[in-house]
């Protein structure tokens, strides 16, 4: 065990002395985000796995909807997200403009996951407060509001930033480096969306709850409160 830490410490200190301070930040970077993207794509494939065989089942004895649909893309596409992200960590990428092109279909995916569990909570709420078209047609101008800063944060973001890639031999993979004040207005406003979507959820469990006059907790289990409160 000692000799297996001095190696390493040994291989640190040569690392240190033959490369620069930023390539050994940024090599150690890509081993964090190379580490953080396996961790989740096991839970990920868990989870699938766990839920494979009964999802299908359901799947294949439902008819075809514009829901389902709706569905289908946002169970899968992150599983697709979570392919495109092992290929950029793990794959040599030693030219920049090809993972240029990896993170742009990385972020393409992204909108589309992100765009479509949002429509699937909005068609949920809609329904919930009974098709009510102002509260459809205030979800959707909130939300397409949100979209269009969300896009333009990202392309000021993307203008910002480089795509950087370690100079070490034997670290691959390849990270794009940007302010991280886009990505926190997107995530804020995205945050402030989604609890929108839980105090309507919320208000609709409480005005059924006053009419039926049962248990509010199954009210609130029965509206999937707790659900979008965890995914928020």
């Amino acid at each position: 065990m000692n000799l297996v830490c001095d190696i390493k410490r040994s291989n640190l200190l040569l690392m240190d002395s033959y490369y620069s301070a930023d390539d050994v930040a940024t090599a150690k970077v890509l081993q964090f985000l190379s580490y953080t993207c396996a961790s989740m794509a096991t839970f990920l494939t868990y989870d699938y796995a766990c839920s494979l065989h009964e999802e299908w089942t359901i799947l294949l004895r439902s008819r075809w909807t514009k829901v389902k649909s709706l569905y289908i893309i946002t169970r899968y596409i992150p599983f697709l997200l979570i392919v495109t992200e092992l290929y950029q960590y793990f794959a040599p990428n030693e030219n920049t403009n090809k993972c240029q092109i990896v993170i742009s279909i990385y972020s393409c995916l992204s909108i589309i996951s992100v765009a479509s569990s949002e429509f699937f909570f909005m068609l949920r709420t809609y329904a919930l407060w009974d098709n009510n078209r102002i509260v459809l047609a205030a979800m959707l101008s909130a939300f397409f509001a949100i979209a269009v800063a969300s896009v333009y944060m990202n392309v000021i973001g993307v203008d910002a930033s480089h795509v950087t890639i370690s100079a070490i031999p034997g670290i691959t993979g390849c990270y794009r480096t940007s302010s991280g004040v886009q990505i926190a207005i997107s995530f804020v406003l995205l945050f402030a969306f989604q609890l929108g979507l839980v105090s309507l959820t919320l208000i609709r469990a409480v005005q059924s709850w006053r009419i039926v006059n049962g248990p509010l907790y199954d009210i609130l289990v029965k509206h999937k409160c707790f659900i979008i409160h965890a995914v928020c």
